[in-house]
């Protein structure tokens, strides 16, 4: 038995986005700056335009950053020795810098995940329900790991194991893919509550107003009569119907908090004011917010809020799972500091000057069923 309700999902990029591979792309080795852009490297087409006949130049060629082997014609987009170009560039400019990849298909092309997609709304639903239940935190039911500390809590939530996990029956598509001009440099700062900025952080993102589509197919037979019979009913399918409703709910439940944080610091009004457009959203149904990918933050990805309430057992898994980098003292906020997208500009001496722009990953989703 099959039936699934299908739903085709438009989601819209707010502010830049990154979602990496883990891998980190090197100036000169990975990537060339000319022009303002950077230039991702073919490297077998740029070792092939080389004369390997020539034994003098293989040795020089192995001594060599590939990069140092390009001349000013050879910056073309349609050249071949470039896999993508993207708009701006990085802040440093040294041999060896790092920038961090974003995630693509094998022909260099960006798309979103569904499994990211799917994790975020498994933590919208998740904190939903945890509000729903009035649920409290308890130190003797945290796992040992911190990957794995609020299993117990999932398991009550969603379902005892994998086989009876309500989310089972949710089934997230990778996105379609966009062209690689979708891309841009992100540079981005750590900032703390002075409003201090520090840990510059530079990668490939996506820029705003990108559109990724995708489907989110709903297998209603786990929810049958049938399944009951076989021993695969699932509970919960409530929790699905009103998944949109849910989301929204945790999206704005975080933009309220983070507005409250950004609004204290003199030099981030504009990222205070991104968050106060979120909570002044009112959207139709089947539309909604979400914040996805790198950079947003300990709370958008766990029951944040919600233990944020308990200070004591706060305290307790900040000291047992060292969740805290750097020097801090008991009572101390957690987190105490936030990602943001930095603007650059000059001042009248040239100097680089970074202004807090925006925040990163904030999505908008627009749900639509399909017609069975």
């Amino acid at each position: 038995m099959t039936a699934y309700t299908i739903h085709d999902l438009t989601v819209s990029v707010l502010t830049p986005l990154h979602i990496g591979t883990g891998r980190e792309l090197l100036h000169e080795y990975d990537y060339a700056i000319h022009n303002g852009r950077t230039w991702r490297l073919n490297e077998s087409a740029l070792l092939d335009a080389q004369d390997v006949e020539d034994p003098a130049l293989v040795e020089r060629l192995a001594q060599t950053p590939p990069a140092q082997l390009l001349r000013s014609q050879d910056y073309r987009a349609d050249s071949g020795l470039f896999r993508y170009v993207l708009r701006g560039t990085p802040r440093s400019q040294a041999a060896g810098a790092q920038l961090r990849e974003q995630i693509k298909d094998v022909f260099d092309r960006p798309y979103l995940p569904g499994s990211s997609f799917k994790g975020a709304l498994r933590t919208a639903l998740a904190w939903n329900i945890w509000q729903q239940r009035d649920m409290r935190p308890e130190m003797s039911r945290l796992g040992r790991r911190r990957q794995w500390a609020a299993q117990s809590y999932e398991q009550e939530i969603f379902g005892p194991d994998p086989n009876h996990d309500v989310l089972r029956a949710l089934h997230v598509s990778d996105s379609a893919p966009v062209d690689p001009d979708r891309l841009l440099i992100l540079n981005a700062r750590v900032m703390n509550r002075r409003g201090g900025l520090a840990a510059p952080i530079e990668m490939e993102a996506i820029a705003t107003d990108t559109q990724f589509h995708l489907t989110l197919k709903v297998d209603d037979a786990l929810f049958s009569e049938w399944a009951r019979h076989n021993g695969l009913r699932l509970n919960g399918a409530n929790l699905l119907t009103s998944l949109s409703r849910a989301v929204q709910n945790h999206s704005l439940a975080l933009a309220s908090q983070e507005r409250t944080w950004f609004a204290e610091i003199n030099n981030a009004k504009q990222v205070a004011g991104f968050y106060q457009q979120i909570v002044n959203a009112r959207l139709p149904a089947r539309r909604f917010l979400i914040s996805l990918g790198w950079g947003t933050g300990w709370a958008s990805k766990t029951f944040g809020p919600h233990l944020q309430q308990h200070p004591d057992f706060m305290e307790r898994i900040v000291r047992d799972f060292r969740l805290a980098r750097g020097r801090r003292r008991p009572g101390d906020p957690f987190p105490k500091s936030r990602r943001v997208v930095v603007r650059i500009s000059r001042d009248r001496q040239g100097r680089p000057v970074e202004t807090p722009a925006t925040p990163l990953g904030w999505c908008l989703v627009e749900m639509k069923e399909r017609n069975r």
